[in-house]
């Protein structure tokens, strides 16, 4: 739900399960976070889709109204341009899920029950933009997060647009046609592995030539087939793929079983002296059926 005026703010209103200190905690936990700025609990940053590049504000009142404020002297006059601003900023914050099965669940859940309350009102924040969420998955493949940061922004300072405002650059993601065109060699400025460069122009490549797309992937019959078509892409393992289900395609069920984050997660909040295995993780989470993404992301957050 939300309201409108053509020549005025958007006005989004929130689930019950939204708190604004618990999602701008994610969003700021890296001073090298190039997509966009935090200021005084305002997020600026420009809202980009197939069909629009628009620069907003974003702020909330009172955790009930979300209010989106455009920049730069321009506030879209067709009703499908802010139609497509709401849509991609629903995706973002995950606005049309219904968490309060997840917080029954989580309440009694001994790993869970922790996370949940000192988080409460986190949304599993998305990428709504396939090519980004991929490359994002690629670059911070086998490397610390802050590092991954680095990487992302030297890649979209060197190849992406930027709208500037008030003498500032807000930055876009670059677009799967120009990296589509690259050599690895056009890459050998950014501090990341000749594979990693082989494999972010190879799912630009993808994208380009239509045999990829967010579309096609969304349409498919289930999880597996789409979790199975990830994995064929070169440079796409099943945390990459799962990353990406449950950040991009917005899967509740994604659950990146090996990653590191949840491991550690998981062996601080039982007191281990060792790594839990895989089969152990697997019988924990048994009781986060169809809530997996959310519990992994809940536990991630514990940690970074």
């Amino acid at each position: 739900m939300y309201s409108h005026n053509l020549n005025e703010d958007i006005m989004i209103k929130l689930p019950a399960e939204f708190d604004l200190k618990a999602n701008l905690g994610y969003l700021q936990r890296n001073k090298n976070e190039c997509m966009y700025e935090i200021e005084n609990d305002i997020i600026t940053r420009v809202i980009t889709t197939c069909e629009i590049q628009i620069l907003v504000q974003i702020y909330v009142i009172d955790n009930k109204q979300m209010t989106v404020h455009f920049l730069g002297g321009f506030s879209p006059i067709e009703q499908w341009q802010r139609d497509e601003v709401v849509k991609y900023i629903r995706d973002w914050f995950d606005l049309d899920n219904d968490l309060t099965p997840f917080y029954e669940m989580a309440k009694a859940d001994p790993l869970l029950k922790i996370p949940a309350e000192e988080f409460y009102g986190l949304r599993v924040i998305g990428i709504p933009n396939l090519f980004e969420a991929l490359c994002w998955g690629v670059l911070g493949q086998q490397i610390n997060l802050g590092f991954a940061y680095t990487l992302k922004k030297q890649f979209v300072e060197k190849f992406g647009q930027s709208i500037e405002w008030n003498g500032h650059k807000y930055w876009i993601f670059p677009s799967y046609e120009r990296i589509a065109l690259l050599t690895p060699v056009d890459l050998a400025d950014i501090k990341m592995t000749l594979k990693k460069s082989e494999y972010i122009i190879g799912i630009a490549k993808l994208m380009a030539s239509g045999e990829l797309s967010k579309e096609k992937l969304v349409g498919m019959e289930n999880f597996n087939e789409v979790e199975k078509s990830l994995i064929k892409i070169r440079g796409i393992g099943p945390w990459t793929a799962n990353y990406v289900l449950m950040r991009c395609l917005r899967f509740p069920t994604a659950f990146p079983v090996d990653d590191v984050g949840l491991i550690n997660a998981i062996k601080a909040l039982t007191a281990m002296d060792r790594k839990p295995t895989k089969e152990e993780i697997l019988v924990l989470s048994i009781p986060w059926k169809n809530w997996e993404a959310y519990a992994t992301f809940y536990l991630w957050r514990i940690l970074y």
